[in-house]
Protein backbone atom coordinates (compact mmCIF):
# COMPACT_ATOMS: atom_id res chain seq x y z
CA UNK A 1 0.00 0.00 0.00
CA UNK A 2 2.96 2.30 0.50
CA UNK A 3 6.08 2.29 -1.62
CA UNK A 4 9.13 4.33 -0.79
CA UNK A 5 11.56 5.24 -3.54
CA UNK A 6 14.26 7.71 -4.35
CA UNK A 7 17.13 6.24 -2.39
CA UNK A 8 20.56 5.69 -3.77
CA UNK A 9 24.24 6.34 -3.28
CA UNK A 10 25.11 9.92 -2.47
CA UNK A 11 28.22 11.67 -1.26
CA UNK A 12 28.41 13.18 2.17
CA UNK A 13 26.92 16.66 2.12
CA UNK A 14 24.52 15.81 -0.66
CA UNK A 15 20.74 15.72 -0.68
CA UNK A 16 18.02 13.28 -1.59
CA UNK A 17 14.29 13.49 -2.00
CA UNK A 18 12.51 10.32 -1.02
CA UNK A 19 9.04 9.62 -2.33
CA UNK A 20 6.22 7.57 -0.88
CA UNK A 21 3.43 6.38 -3.15
CA UNK A 22 0.28 5.71 -1.14
CA UNK A 23 -2.38 3.35 -2.43
CA UNK A 24 -5.23 1.35 -0.99
CA UNK A 25 -6.09 3.93 1.66
CA UNK A 26 -7.59 7.40 1.58
CA UNK A 27 -4.51 9.47 2.12
CA UNK A 28 -6.52 12.47 3.29
CA UNK A 29 -7.23 10.64 6.55
CA UNK A 30 -3.73 9.49 7.38
CA UNK A 31 -0.51 10.81 8.74
CA UNK A 32 2.60 9.66 6.95
CA UNK A 33 5.58 8.75 9.03
CA UNK A 34 9.15 8.37 7.85
CA UNK A 35 11.40 5.82 9.49
CA UNK A 36 14.82 4.39 8.89
CA UNK A 37 16.76 1.35 9.97
CA UNK A 38 20.49 1.01 9.74
CA UNK A 39 22.19 -2.40 9.87
CA UNK A 40 22.33 -3.69 13.42
CA UNK A 41 20.26 -0.81 14.76
CA UNK A 42 16.67 -0.39 15.81
CA UNK A 43 14.19 1.30 13.57
CA UNK A 44 14.12 5.05 14.12
CA UNK A 45 11.23 7.38 13.45
CA UNK A 46 12.66 10.49 11.86
CA UNK A 47 9.64 12.54 10.84
CA UNK A 48 5.89 12.53 10.56
CA UNK A 49 3.45 14.73 8.69
CA UNK A 50 -0.20 14.86 9.65
CA UNK A 51 -3.01 14.77 7.09
CA UNK A 52 -3.32 18.53 7.59
CA UNK A 53 0.34 19.08 6.72
CA UNK A 54 1.53 19.87 10.21
CA UNK A 55 4.73 18.20 11.32
CA UNK A 56 4.59 17.44 15.01
CA UNK A 57 7.71 15.32 15.14
CA UNK A 58 11.24 15.41 13.78
CA UNK A 59 14.03 13.32 15.20
CA UNK A 60 16.95 15.17 16.75
CA UNK A 61 19.26 13.16 14.52
CA UNK A 62 17.91 14.90 11.41
CA UNK A 63 16.41 18.11 12.77
CA UNK A 64 17.26 21.06 10.57
CA UNK A 65 18.18 18.78 7.68
CA UNK A 66 14.83 17.30 6.62
CA UNK A 67 11.60 18.55 5.15
CA UNK A 68 8.44 16.48 4.92
CA UNK A 69 5.80 17.27 2.33
CA UNK A 70 2.66 15.65 1.01
CA UNK A 71 0.34 15.88 -1.95
CA UNK A 72 -2.99 14.32 -1.05
CA UNK A 73 -4.28 14.74 -4.59
CA UNK A 74 -1.42 12.76 -6.08
CA UNK A 75 -1.32 10.32 -3.13
CA UNK A 76 2.34 11.10 -2.61
CA UNK A 77 4.46 12.03 0.35
CA UNK A 78 8.03 13.24 0.23
CA UNK A 79 10.99 13.55 2.54
CA UNK A 80 13.89 15.71 1.56
CA UNK A 81 17.12 15.12 3.44
CA UNK A 82 19.91 17.65 3.14
CA UNK A 83 23.51 17.67 4.31
CA UNK A 84 23.62 13.91 4.29
CA UNK A 85 26.11 12.18 6.56
CA UNK A 86 27.47 8.64 6.47
CA UNK A 87 25.43 7.90 9.58
CA UNK A 88 22.29 8.57 7.57
CA UNK A 89 22.95 5.34 5.70
CA UNK A 90 19.91 3.14 6.24
CA UNK A 91 16.82 1.70 4.66
CA UNK A 92 14.14 4.37 4.72
CA UNK A 93 10.47 3.51 5.05
CA UNK A 94 7.20 5.36 4.94
CA UNK A 95 4.16 4.26 6.89
CA UNK A 96 0.61 5.44 7.55
CA UNK A 97 -1.38 5.96 10.73
CA UNK A 98 -4.49 7.99 11.55
CA UNK A 99 -2.28 10.44 13.42
CA UNK A 100 1.43 10.77 14.13
CA UNK A 101 1.00 9.68 17.72
CA UNK A 102 -0.86 6.50 16.82
CA UNK A 103 0.29 3.09 15.74
CA UNK A 104 1.59 2.77 12.20
CA UNK A 105 -0.13 -0.25 10.68
CA UNK A 106 0.47 0.31 6.99
CA UNK A 107 4.05 -0.04 5.87
CA UNK A 108 5.74 -0.02 2.57
CA UNK A 109 8.91 -1.49 1.23
CA UNK A 110 11.87 0.64 2.01
CA UNK A 111 14.45 2.34 -0.12
CA UNK A 112 18.16 2.11 0.56
CA UNK A 113 20.11 5.30 1.16
CA UNK A 114 23.88 5.00 1.26
CA UNK A 115 26.02 8.00 2.05
CA UNK A 116 29.69 7.79 1.22
CA UNK A 117 32.26 9.80 3.11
Amino acid sequence: QLQASGGGLVQSGGSLRLSCLVSGITMDYYAIGWFRQAPGKERERISCIESTGTIPYTSESVKGRVGAFRDNVENMAYLRVNSLKPEDTAVYYCAAAPHCDERFDSWGQGTQVTVSS
